[in-house]
C-alpha cells in the first residue's frame, strides 16, 4: 500500500465512496469480458487501477449475491481441473441491459458535474 504522503494529489482526492456507489456496474463491466470467479474479479479490478484502489472482498461478495438474486449474473461451479472448485459468474442479458443503462447514467452525471466544475463563468468580485 502506498503511504498517502507519496500519492499524487489526484489520488488523495479520490473518493472511495464514489467508487463504492458503482460497484455493481464495475462488476458487470468485468463480466462483459468473460466469465470469472469471485477472487479473479477482485484482482481484475485491483489490477486495472495499478493496485492503487481496490474494492473490499466482502463488498464484492455481497455484490455477487445481489446481482445473482436480481438475475443480472448467473453463478455456476467450475470444474476442479485447476485446483479447488470455484464459483464462476456470468453476465446475463438483463445484466448487459442494466450495465448499458448505468453507464449512460454515469456519462450523463459526469457531463453535468464537468460542466458545473469547469465552467468559465465565475462570479466577479
Amino acid at each position: 500500500m502506498i503511504h498517502p504522503s507519496q500519492r499524487p494529489a489526484a489520488e488523495e482526492a479520490f473518493s472511495a465512496d464514489l467508487l463504492r456507489g458503482h460497484t455493481d456496474t464495475i462488476v458487470l463491466a468485468t463480466l462483459r469480458r468473460g466469465d470469472r470467479y469471485g477472487f479473479e474479479i477482485y484482482k481484475t479490478i485491483r489490477d486495472a487501477t495499478g493496485g492503487t484502489h481496490e474494492i473490499k472482498e466482502a463488498t464484492l461478495y455481497a455484490t455477487y449475491r445481489r446481482l445473482a438474486k436480481d438475475g443480472l449474473v448467473e453463478a455456476y461451479w467450475g470444474d476442479e481441473s485447476q485446483g479447488g472448485r470455484r464459483k464462476y459468474y456470468r453476465i446475463t442479458d438483463a445484466g448487459r441491459a442494466v450495465f448499458r443503462r448505468n453507464v449512460a447514467a454515469w456519462v450523463a452525471t459526469r457531463d453535468v458535474v464537468d460542466t458545473l466544475l469547469l465552467t468559465d463563468k465565475e462570479p466577479r468580485s
